[in-house]
């Protein structure tokens, strides 16, 4: 079995692949666990007994649960919206990546529940509190992670689409073909006022707030209850079509909605947070013009300097350094967590910088880390795992 690979889209997803990778990540945090154990010993802080993952599949979500679960003990359910696989179509990434982490949870004698439902339905909602009460579990943590291009307001049942387009002018930006190497420019013209509002619709706070507040509200979430919503921010390369774009007027309510919850959280001595994670190879920054490469030249600049993390050093980091760090929570001027600290050192960008530009088709492959991105799209999707035979018959389910 191998990729299908359209227009840096990849169509299918390896079973065992996915496995893998699941398996991989497991095994890295059950290396730091002693990490973790000793950082909330020396804080005083508990870990967490039960964590909820909203958009738990794949990426920072999955890399936050496996966190939660294998590090800390905790019991965790999860919520994401996956393909099932039929007998004759793969299903998506997430759909095989949730699978490993129940199968390897309850080898472990971890509790898990996975949802495969609409996060942003109010049935959703009611089911996992339904759950929680069943169970006795009282959520410690809330980890908001959802990344979907539309979403269907409970309220009125207006479904809205988000859009990752520059704001009042056009822009034009270099890309790279993840297979070939080839490269391209590609233009993207302006959000509409109404593009913006549907993005914030999508991928702002309104969501999150809503789940905290009907957790909060059927008794389920802990006293001292932390939640954490995952953002970007981005250096000056990515900033007309991420942070100075339409999705970055979403991030901007999503760090609005945090200060809001976390006076609502305050009565159970909790909080909430936003954290800006470091860039990293997701199915979006694939397709989107300068950010495929920008994050193939940072790669290269922090692998070179030894300061390279996938999302799971940078959910290990999250725990050890920041959460579960001795006194209040490190945050920035703006009541942020910054994961992202090492990717903005000047340094770093210096380096990425000098890639960035120097960059052409002829050169790509010496000037940025097109196999260290090429790696990471394809292990995403299940592919180029060590150990796994793709020339095998794998059944999709």
């Amino acid at each position: 079995m191998t990729p299908m690979i359209r227009s840096n889209i990849c169509l299918n997803a390896h079973p065992a692949g996915c496995e893998a990778m699941v398996g991989d990540w497991i095994a890295r945090v059950m290396a730091a666990k002693t990490t973790i154990t000793a950082a909330a010993k020396a804080s005083g802080k508990p870990l967490p007994k039960a964590v909820l993952v909203l958009g738990c599949s794949t990426g920072y979500g999955l890399a936050s649960r496996i966190t939660a679960a294998f590090a800390c003990g905790a019991a965790t359910v999860g919520v994401s919206l996956e393909r099932e696989p039929s007998d004759r179509k793969s299903g998506t990434p997430g759909w095989y990546d949730n699978r490993a982490f129940d199968a390897a949870a309850l080898k472990a004698g971890l509790f898990s529940a996975t949802f495969d439902a609409d996060a942003f339905a109010d049935e959703t909602r009611a089911k996992v509190i339904a759950l929680a009460k069943a169970e006795g579990l009282r959520f410690d943590q809330v980890i908001y992670s959802l990344a979907s291009p539309v979403r269907t307001d409970p309220a009125t049942g207006v479904m809205h689409r988000s859009v990752l387009k520059p704001l009042a002018e056009p822009f034009t930006g270099r890309t790279f073909d993840v297979v070939d190497g080839s490269m391209s420019e590609v233009t993207i013209q302006p959000a509409t006022d109404d593009e913006v509002a549907a993005t914030v619709k999508v991928m702002g706070g309104e969501d999150w707030a809503l789940w905290i507040r009907a957790l909060s509200g059927a008794g389920v979430l802990a006293p001292g209850c932390v939640t954490v919503a995952y953002s970007y921010i981005g250096p000056e390369h990515t900033a007309r079509i991420y942070r100075g774009g339409s999705i970055g007027r979403a991030k901007e309510d999503l760090e609005r909605t945090a200060g809001s919850l976390s006076r609502e959280l305050a009565p159970l001595g909790g909080a909430a947070y936003v954290a800006v994670n470091k860039a990293v190879v997701t199915r979006a920054s694939a397709v989107i013009p300068v950010v495929a490469l920008y994050v193939a030249a940072l790669f290269k600049t922090m692998k070179e300097l030894g300061l390279h993390e996938d999302c799971q050093d940078q959910m290990l980091r999250l725990y050890r350094d920041r959460l579960l760090a001795s006194g209040p929570v490190p945050v920035d001027a703006e009541g942020r967590i910054r994961l992202d600290e090492l990717e903005m050192r000047a340094d770093v960008q210096e380096g990425t910088t000098r890639r960035f530009y120097a960059a052409t088709e002829a050169n790509l492959a010496d000037t940025v880390d097109l196999e260290g991105f090429r790696h990471d799209f394809l292990e995403a999707h299940g592919f180029d795992m060590p150990g796994v035979d793709y020339d095998a018959d794998v059944p999709f389910r």
